[in-house]
């Protein structure tokens, strides 16, 4: 499959055209029909940026709408988020000689897993190396049996490496077990655990561990030019397991998964338990457009909260992760299984090679949001804080050389040498229809108890309630969920809906959806931060004609069983950063 060609990038002329050629960003597309303790030995730190990394992707733009879509467009230097007036310190890198057992809850027993890596004297800041040529992700849908044969070839010779090796299969592995588990403790601050999802760590944090996995690959069949495949399951064609992880003799494939969901099941990215094939594709779609457009006022809201030296675990996770990432996992996740490995759980997730087929698919949202959604809903999609450009991590590269890298050094795909297979973004347009039946919505409004009432809730069952707005008229507007503190060893998930008028939460694809909260079960060794979460109300109050409306009508439905979440309180707020709705 052809990689597209870089248009003129560098050229004065180039940018000017661009900038005064009107165009849509994306071609419309056709949509899929659906009714709508531990000894000091080694230690290891990063230096910051003699300007803070805040230059990064100025020198040498790139158009980078053309690289993917072949279509125009302009990426500026100016679109950024102002850093924050107070800053701390960047997380530091772990200290692997002092990673400890990382520990997961199993069926009520405490469950010691040793998953850190081998330890080295010598650490080298990693510079990325030339290349001749950008290597191109494939759709893992549509790669050929070639590409098959290379791809469990490199993989079979992964696992035959030696058990100490930090190359080997389960040592690459064991990297997600031990950042994201409670092994690693953040350098200097005691026993506070190091992790790396649930904050703005969890786009660089994975898209590092790719990059190196995949050069592993390549460099076991010498071939450089060697990419991990990316399941699309953000379109109707890739929504099914990819068929090549599904032989028994290959070496990819993984007896770990649930049965029921294999193919020709259709991931329900919405966990809402929907048996009506073409629903939970209306659905997928629903929550792709909610995640990556409608929901989010600003580049945190997408990433992830703010997550720096001394800070709790858990501080907030953004959009894209709390939604199509964790449903992913628990999806095919084994529930036969004491703790729904392997994908199921962070500790075990590294063990099945579709892991990094699903994490390609999500640093590819990544690259979409930075670089070519439209950035009328949300202008400033750069973070430029010195404390996330500077945080930096440990991994093993393709010579089995230890490396440190930082954050500020994977913000651009293209500079790591590598692109995505173009593919058409169906969820672009689905913007659910407009819903103001506001007869039926006055009833449900008249019977729903005040939100005042009820916070601190216990969520473990559907709760309705009334929130008033902070301005009569005010549209741009965010309802903020706020000290939500959770059971990290199990899979917790519930959905937010506004002025809900036909209460069947099987069904996503309408205004009434504002967004989810979830998370993949694992276990921390420090207690659990209270978590919040943003919604942005600007398109939702547009579509349900609500916006001179003094209240609206919360409905929060739990899609897990039992209890394990408590939210502390919820409110209306004037969005800080205002934006334009497109």
């Amino acid at each position: 499959m052809a990689s597209l060609q870089l248009p003129c990038t560098h050229s004065p002329s180039c940018s000017d055209h661009r900038r005064s050629t009107p165009h849509r960003l994306f071609p419309k597309p056709s949509h899929f029909n659906t009714h709508p303790k531990r000894s000091h030995r080694l230690q290891v730190s990063c230096t910051a940026a003699p300007d803070g990394g805040q230059n990064q992707n100025v020198e040498g733009k790139v158009d980078r709408r053309n690289m993917l879509l072949g279509l125009g467009g302009l990426y500026g230097a100016t679109n950024l988020v102002p850093t924050p007036s107070a800053s701390a310190n960047p997380i530091q890198s772990p200290q692997l000689d002092k990673c400890g057992a990382a520990t997961n809850l199993n069926t009520g027993k405490q469950l010691d897993i040793n998953c850190c890596p081998p330890t080295s004297e010598t650490v080298v800041d990693y510079k990325i190396p030339p290349f001749l040529r950008t290597k191109t992700r494939p759709a893992a849908h549509r790669v050929s049996p070639e590409y098959i044969f290379k791809y469990n070839l490199a993989v079979d010779r992964m696992k035959r490496l030696p058990a100490d090796d930090p190359r080997n299969f389960m040592q690459q592995a064991n990297i997600h077990c031990a950042y994201c588990n409670g092994a690693y403790d953040q350098p200097g601050q005691g026993t506070l655990d190091l992790q790396v999802h649930n904050s703005w760590l969890f786009f660089p944090f994975h898209r590092w561990y790719l990059y190196f996995y995949e050069r592993i690959l390549g460099k076991l069949i010498n071939d450089p030019t060697f990419a991990l495949p990316f399941w699309n399951w953000d379109n109707p064609k890739g929504m099914t397991i990819p068929p090549m992880f599904v032989d028994p003799k290959s070496a990819i494939y993984n007896a770990k998964r649930n049965p029921k969901n294999l193919p020709p099941a259709v991931i329900d990215l919405g966990m809402t338990g929907n048996t009506d094939t073409l629903q939970v594709v209306a659905n997928n779609l629903t929550v792709m457009y909610t995640e990556m457009i409608r929901g989010n006022s600003d580049a945190y809201d997408f990433m992830g909260k703010a997550y720096r030296e001394g800070t709790p675990v858990n501080p907030g996770p953004g959009a894209s992760e709390r939604g199509s990432h964790t449903a992913a996992h628990v999806w095919v996740g084994d529930p036969r299984e004491p703790s729904g490995e392997d994908l199921g759980n962070f500790y075990s997730a590294g063990r099945d090679s579709l892991f990094y087929c699903h994490h390609a698919n999500v640093d590819r949202m990544w690259t979409l949001w930075q670089y070519f959604l439209p950035s009328a809903k949300v202008p400033d999609k750069k973070i430029t804080d010195p404390d996330f450009l500077n945080t930096s991590f440990l991994f093993y590269d393709e010579n089995a050389k230890l490396v440190r890298v930082t954050v500020k050094d994977c913000l651009d795909n293209l500079k790591m040498g590598f692109e995505y297979e173009r593919i058409d973004l169906p969820w672009l347009d689905y913007r659910p229809p407009p819903q103001t039946a506001k007869a039926r919505i006055a009833r449900v409004a008249s019977t729903a108890p005040k939100a005042e009432t009820l916070f601190p809730l216990d969520l473990d069952r559907v709760v309705r309630f009334e929130v008033s707005k902070t301005k009569k008229g005010k549209a741009d507007e965010l309802l903020v969920l706020e000290n939500i503190t959770v059971d990290t060893s199990k899979f917790l998930k519930f959905d937010v809906f506004v002025n809900d008028e036909d209460d069947n939460p099987g069904e996503l694809d309408k205004a009434a959806y504002a967004g989810t909260y979830a998370q993949v079960p694992h276990k921390t060794n420090s207690p659990s931060a209270a978590t919040s979460i943003r919604l942005k109300l600007t398109d939702l109050y547009e579509d349900m004609d609500i916006a001179d409306d003094d209240t609206i009508v919360v409905t929060l439905v739990p899609r897990h069983e039992g209890p394990g979440v408590t939210i502390g309180g919820i409110k209306i707020i004037e969005n800080p950063t205002p934006t334009t709705s497109s």
